[in-house]
């Protein structure tokens, strides 16, 4: 399957793992981009550049493929030591960026130097523009059924799609509620190049996470999540759990009052207790509306070989017959 986007980064499918804290180890990285698609390690996960590094190369070992590295730029008063993580991404030969958070401008001129590729999340159509207009090679675009952080606007990929199509030239893909062949062709009807999987890709048998969270992905349904952090514009999309019905209560009860050390205690420090010892209540934890589209935990090499072979049946045999 040939789109912009296996072109830019030299992969076999258009299917990308999204950079997913405490999921983006090397085991899940090199399963993906060994299966066809393009990996991503979540780069804050490792808590310095030098365990960056260390896992950088755990990867390289386990595939011979292309794989990237997520950043994603915070806005917080101590930042964490960037110029360390692009240099150990530098030094260790990738060659592929995924860049999320804040706008990535002012690391762009060095990961250019190196050669890397640049592909920036945005929620908008207006921030996907600033990202081309700023020098990113692609973008991926995700619509308000993504799990994680949607922004504000709330516009869904049925809409989202084909408006960032109207106004890029660069090649983007489409993030949320992706997850199986349909997606994917539905994808690249709107216009896309591609697809980026989040929530898909932990119920997945490499993926690094304790078994508890992936079955609860694979019993969840589409009515499941609940958007969190409305009020403090941070908004995230969560599964649905003890933790996010007590944040949404301090939501309902502090209103216009709530502050962030509110509601610390849901949100600080869970992705360990969640996705490592598996539980499940200890806090809220992103999950896409397209769990309701999850219904077994294959292998990587299995999801992406399903995903093609049925995206081909559904354009020769279905659409055609159409015409």
């Amino acid at each position: 399957m040939k789109t912009r986007i296996t072109e830019l980064f030299g992969i076999k499918y258009p299917i990308i793992q999204g950079g997913m804290h405490y999921v983006g180890f090397a085991e899940l990285a090199s399963a993906v981009s060994g299966a066809g698609g393009l990996g991503i390690i979540t780069g804050l996960t490792l808590k310095t550049p030098q365990d960056l590094d260390r896992e950088i190369k755990r990867c390289k070992e386990m595939t011979d493929q292309p794989f990237g590295v997520n950043l994603t730029f915070l806005p917080t008063v101590t930042s964490p030591d960037y110029p360390g993580y692009i240099k150990a991404i530098i030094d260790n030969g990738v060659k592929i960026v995924e860049t999320a958070g804040r706008n990535p401008e002012p690391y762009l001129p060095v990961l250019k130097d190196a050669g890397v590729k640049v592909i920036h999340k945005c929620t908008s159509v207006r921030h996907a523009v600033k990202a081309e207009k700023i020098g990113c090679d692609a973008v991926s675009v995700d619509g308000f059924e993504c799990g994680g952080h949607p922004g504000e606007d709330d516009i869904p990929n049925m809409v989202l799609l084909p408006r960032a199509a109207e106004e890029l030239t660069i090649p983007f893909v489409a993030s949320g509620g992706m997850a199986d062949a349909r997606s994917l062709v539905a994808a690249l009807a709107l216009g896309a190049d591609g697809i980026n999987m989040g929530t898909r890709f932990i119920a997945t048998r490499e993926a690094p996470v304790h078994e508890n969270v992936k079955k609860a992905i694979v019993n969840a349904g589409e009515t499941d999540t609940r958007l969190v952090m409305r009020p403090l514009r941070n908004t995230e999309r969560v599964l649905n759990n003890a933790a996010a019905k007590k944040l949404l209560e301090k939501e309902a009860s502090l209103g216009s009052n709530l502050t962030f050390e509110d509601i610390m205690e849901e949100v600080v420090g869970v992705y360990p207790k969640v996705m490592q010892d598996g539980d499940m209540e200890s806090g809220v934890w992103s999950c896409g509306m397209v769990a309701g589209l999850v219904h077994d935990i294959p292998t990587c090499k299995e999801l992406l070989d399903r995903i093609v072979s049925e995206a081909r049946q559904i354009i020769e045999n279905r659409l055609t017959a159409m015409l």
